[in-house]
């Protein structure tokens, strides 16, 4: 290719200046590990006072933050009791993933903008629920999905959108760890709700969902399983549990599979994995009429990937191969991106940076999968306009 059409891809990257004269006043829901890397990020910004933290654990918010070297935080047992304690003006939301639903709406419904990590929910019911809340409070909500800010992954969406891949049609995505279990709350149904679907699937789905425009789903056929987590050979042990122990707690999926048709008459091939007896289940590709990308996989797309992307497409009637180079990344963390944009949607009073719009998709096709596989059969997939 060209560098003329290179060109076309390449990023431009303008310097931004925070206004500090006004600082907006943090709280954080839940002080496990997602939690240190939000308050390793609003550290970073000048223009952010954090003044409260909420968690059910007695204690745990206080040494969370000494931790970290946070002065003059106020603690409280309870998201309510935060909420209705504090005038705030943003929340991050980082409970296990059955939590996620109610502190969001009782942040939303009293006046606070909130970021919520993802998954978004763990069924969608749950994710309509919080989008009503949404609506009628005004506020922001945007999902933490920290690949929007990596060039590499923009990129993805750039040469789909540039329109050299032609009509897509069919994608096949997804990605894993050869052993990765997490342990804690990730592995109980009653606090996780989902496994590795919630926890690294919603990532690569957002990838390629994204990338061409989040179309809505239609019908998904689903598999899962848990055969490695339940078994002590390969379950994680942890400083609270044995191996053993963990293999008995785990009631979630390690491993899931789905064949998912979306609006616009395109195929999504996804499967995500824990655990498995090979490096990755193969590169994300995403079809098209006039060309094709191959992405290479990651384990978890939970940042970037580190080899290029290979565009294939016709060349005066040849066969041809573009190598897409890496951006290297510059400038402020992923994590630091993900913060700053949305401080700057509550300060601006403009759109979430990952809206709920788009991540309710995402929340049913996980959610159709689960269901779809313990139904045994294709479903349709139900995601309402809200």
């Amino acid at each position: 290719m060209s560098d003329k059409v290179l060109s076309q891809f390449t990023p431009e990257i303008e310097e931004e200046v925070i206004d500090s004269s006004k600082k907006l006043k943090v709280g954080i829901i839940g002080t496990g590990w997602i939690a240190e890397a939000h308050i390793q990020s609003y550290k970073n910004m000048p223009d952010v006072e954090i003044v409260a933290a909420a968690d059910l654990i007695p204690g745990k918010a206080e040494a969370f933050m000494k931790r970290f070297g946070v002065e003059g935080v106020r603690f409280y047992p309870s998201h309510k009791e935060m909420i209705d304690s504090e005038q705030l003006d943003a929340v991050s939301v980082c409970t296990y993933n059955t939590a996620h639903a109610v502190p969001t709406i009782y942040a939303l419904e009293h006046g606070v903008n909130v970021l919520l990590e993802k998954p978004f929910t763990v069924t969608t019911e749950e994710a309509v629920e919080v989008m009503r809340a949404e609506k009628k409070s005004g506020k922001v909500l945007s999902i933490g999905f920290q690949p929007r800010g990596d060039e590499n992954m923009q990129m993805i969406k750039k040469v789909v959108q540039s329109g050299v891949l032609g009509k897509i049609y069919y994608i096949q995505t997804g990605g894993g760890r050869r052993r990765g279990i997490p342990n804690s709350t990730f592995i109980e149904k009653s606090t996780g709700g989902i496994g590795a679907l919630g926890d690294i699937g919603c990532y690569s789905l957002d990838v390629v969902l994204n990338a061409i425009g989040y179309p809505k789903p239609l019908t998904v056929s689903g598999y899962k399983s848990a055969f490695f987590g339940t078994n002590p050979k390969y379950a994680t042990p942890d400083k609270y549990h044995t191996a053993e122990e963990n293999a008995k707690r785990f009631s979630v999926d390690d491993f899931a599979a789905a064949f998912v048709r979306l609006e616009g008459d395109i195929i999504l091939d996804f499967r995500i994995a824990w655990a498995m007896h090979v490096d990755t289940p193969g590169d994300t590709i995403i079809f098209g009429t006039e060309g094709a990308l191959r992405i290479p996989s990651t384990d978890c797309w939970n940042g970037t990937f580190t080899t290029p992307m290979t565009l294939y497409h016709d060349v005066a009637g040849e066969r041809v191969q573009t190598t897409i180079p890496l951006i290297p990344h510059k400038g402020p963390s992923l994590f630091d991106i993900k913060i700053r944009s949305f401080l700057d949607a509550v300060k601006n009073g403009t759109p979430a940076p990952v809206p709920t719009s788009q991540i309710l998709y995402n929340q049913a096709i996980i959610d159709g999968i689960c269901k779809s596989a313990e139904a045994g059969r294709e479903i349709e997939i139900n995601s309402p306009e809200i």
